[in-house]
């Protein structure tokens, strides 16, 4: 009986590459065994049939940065209900154009940027790669939020330009914010560096009183059409 060895061994031998490009194309979902993907290099084999994908490609193994619509209830920190439990194969968005596949490793060792209170729903992004982290961490103070709000109460007089000029938060007055009317109840809000619970007092402090709120936009990059508890891919083109 053959001894057996480990699945990367083997396609290092058949593609004629390297152990590490080996496990490289085994992560990225480019290995069947008998038909079936393997995802994992260690996985032991011996006389099973190995098939590696014609179209295997490393590119695969660049990081990636998931955008996920956040329902509200869901906590964008640690606890019962994490948002991150909605980042699963089934819930990728059917519509994503990424041309990416979703495998195990796309959901490990992500990052969650620019986090939003747990009854606020939209925009969340997880991250791979340590230059988008960086960019949502250092930028932040003028990373510009566009929020929906959904509000109820008698705006004070001259509230509007209030919400415009800026009002203070924590002792700092945003660096820019735009607000304006949506419609009867809900208003638009492009704030940069906004902070969890900052809408909130903003409003309050003319009268309003928040009943939900969306994050539409983060940076350049739009929520658009995703549905709520689906994710999609950052596209190659898209820049925060």
């Amino acid at each position: 009986m053959t001894e057996p060895i480990r699945l990367a061994k083997r396609v290092a031998e058949l593609r004629a590459c390297s152990r590490r490009e080996a496990e490289q194309f085994i992560a990225g979902g480019w290995v069947r065994v008998d038909g079936i993907v393997i995802e994992e290099p260690q996985f032991r084999v011996t006389d099973q049939r190995i098939e590696i994908d014609p179209r295997a490609n490393l590119a695969q193994a660049e990081p990636v940065t998931l955008l996920l619509h956040k329902p509200p209830g869901y906590l964008t920190i640690e606890g019962d209900k994490p948002a991150s439990q909605l980042l699963t194969p089934t819930t990728l968005w059917a519509e994503d154009l990424s041309g990416l596949r979703p495998l195990k490793k796309h959901f490990a060792q992500l990052t969650l940027c620019a986090p939003l209170e747990t009854d606020a729903s939209g925009l969340v992004v997880f991250t791979q790669d340590w230059r988008v982290a960086r960019k949502l961490t250092e930028d932040a103070a003028t990373l510009e939020h566009e929020v929906i709000v959904e509000v109820a109460g008698e705006l004070a007089p001259n509230g509007l330009k209030r919400l415009n000029r800026g009002i203070p938060y924590h002792g700092k007055t945003p660096p820019a914010i735009k607000v304006s009317w949506q419609n009867e109840t809900r208003l638009r809000v492009a704030l940069k560096g906004a902070q969890p619970g900052q809408i909130a007092h903003l409003c309050e402090a003319v009268g309003l009183q928040v009943l939900s709120m969306k994050r539409i936009r983060l940076g350049r990059v739009p929520l658009g059409k995703l549905p709520p508890g689906q994710w999609r891919y950052l596209y190659e083109d898209e820049r925060f």
